[in-house]
């Protein structure tokens, strides 16, 4: 074996993953597992050596080459230097924890305190504090809850969550997208298009887990951290944050199960829980069960599933209802459905005498099944409607608050609201529903200037010039799917 650090290795003896004992290994996107990967006898621990440059490098490497490491020694990485990017890397005006200590509070004293916090982590002496509990509202209605974490909370879980990548980033699977270091959103839209178009695919499952954040169960969470890391120190940080409770209207309240959503552990810790749960089963699932193509694409809790045979998709929905029953995780009745979608979808619809087939949305883009000038099939993707009118209820609260600035004031925020929008969807066949958005964004800009008094009676033609001055046209921003995907080949196929 390997040894990849200066330490003696130490021998860590095995632990089954899962209680029913059926293993989870299976080949992945563009790689394979090796076999027993969950039931396997464990090999030899690994150190990662002194910190240093390379070191994560180093941890990285065996992590690739041996599936079945599990490392004992991940501590020593979260440095003074790793704390300290950690900090830098930061949002100055992040909302603060419950410590009310703000970014720049910190920063008087940065050196200091980090060799306080770092001095603690590693005599065990850190605790972890609550979870400021505060609600964003939902495009779709409702309310998010939100764990707003201290700030050393913050500092530390980044830097724990940069140790961690260098190993599970050589085990997610391809079509994971979520919260990962050189991936995102757009790169999971292109991925599904580029499947749809290139596969037999002619059914879609849009599914949604219910609360899945708040859902996770912490003893399968261990588990699953377990099987790749021995380090004890290490284990028990990430328990004190997910035990650590919430404080909502003064009142603290424990956590016996989820992970704070907003918390920067919290992505790459549901992302591990689903690459157990979700992503090895569903590769394995499509190898030895599916009779026809089977694509996947998933981004956090979001996830898309075509199939070429509907018998395939009503199977694979049954097996996964009963698969996140065992991790304590169900499916939204009323947000999962399987569509007919995809090449042939408006055609075989008509021959049976049905309408045009349904809609689905993903990552904030309804997909439509069109055709091309010259009748060929191609898949559209405009704004979510629901999305627009959220966002377009928040300009209208903004340029509402802001209508007694000057006039470059209030242009400068709006023209970086648009850009902000239009750098997200301004995708190849989308550019009315761009447009759109910047016409209404127009309008209620327009209202609230009418609104300064009655002598203020701004014209439309007035307001076109001010708008030619401080509002971005609309224009595609991103290539089309094919193109993208294609020069990022070491991505994974779906």
């Amino acid at each position: 074996m390997h040894d990849c650090g200066k330490s003696d290795r130490l021998v860590v003896p095995a632990k089954p993953l899962n209680k029913t004992g059926s293993p989870v290994a299976e080949v992945v996107e563009g790689r394979s597992l090796s076999k027993g990967n969950a039931t396997g006898k464990t090999r030899a621990g690994h150190r990662a050596g002194d910190g240093g440059p390379s070191a994560l490098d180093r941890v990285r490497d065996v992590a690739r080459r041996d599936k079945d490491a599990r490392f004992t020694a991940l501590l020593h990485h979260v440095d003074l230097d790793r704390l300290r990017a950690a900090y830098w890397a930061l949002n100055p005006r992040a909302a603060t924890g419950v410590d009310g200590v703000t970014w720049v509070d910190y920063g008087v004293e940065l050196e200091r305190n980090l060799r306080d916090l770092h001095a603690r982590v590693h005599r065990g002496a850190y605790r972890a504090r609550p979870s400021r509990r505060v609600f964003i509202p939902k495009a779709g209605g409702g309310r998010r809850p939100l764990g707003v974490a201290a700030l050393e909370d913050k500092i530390l879980q980044r830097a724990v969550v940069e140790v961690l990548n260098a190993i599970y980033e050589t085990d997610f699977v391809g079509f994971s997208y979520g919260f990962r270091p050189g991936r995102s959103q757009h790169q999971a839209l292109d991925a599904l298009a580029v499947g749809i178009e290139r596969k037999r695919v002619n059914w879609v499952l849009d599914a949604d887990i219910r609360g899945f954040f708040s859902a996770i169960d912490h003893g399968w969470m261990q588990q699953f951290l377990e099987h790749r890391i021995a380090d004890n120190r290490m284990l028990s940080l990430i328990r004190k944050w997910l035990k650590a409770g919430v404080i909502e209207d003064g009142e603290w309240s424990q956590t016996v199960r989820g992970a704070a959503q907003g918390a920067s552990a919290s992505p790459l810790l549901s992302n591990v829980y689903l690459h157990y749960v979700f992503d090895l089963w569903a590769s394995q699932w499509r190898r030895r069960n599916a009779h026809g193509d089977v694509i996947i694409v998933r981004f956090a809790d979001d996830y898309i599933v075509g199939f070429e045979r509907r018998e395939d998709a009503t199977q694979f929905l049954a097996d996964l209802r009963d698969r996140l029953a065992k991790f304590g995780l169900e499916l939204a009745a009323e947000k999962t459905r399987l569509i007919e979608f995809g090449r042939f979808a408006a055609e075989d619809r008509e021959a049976r005498g049905l309408g045009k087939p349904e809609t689905f949305n993903f990552l904030g883009f309804t997909h439509i099944c069109a055709q091309t000038r010259k009748g060929s099939f191609q898949l559209r993707r405009v704004t979510e409607s629901r999305r627009m009118r959220a966002k377009l209820h928040d300009v209208k609260r903004g340029v509402r608050r802001r209508m007694h600035l000057p006039i470059p004031d209030q242009g400068r925020w709006l023209g970086a609201v648009v850009q902000g929008h239009n750098n997200y969807y301004a995708v190849p066949g989308n550019l009315r529903a761009v447009g759109t958005f910047r016409n209404q964004a127009l309008r209620h800009w327009l209202t609230a200037l009418r609104r300064r008094g009655q002598r203020d009676r701004m014209t439309w033609e007035q307001m076109e010039r001010i708008a030619a001055r401080w509002l971005p046209m609309p224009r595609n921003l991103h290539p089309w799917p094919n193109v993208r995907f294609d020069a990022r080949p070491k991505l994974g196929a779906q």
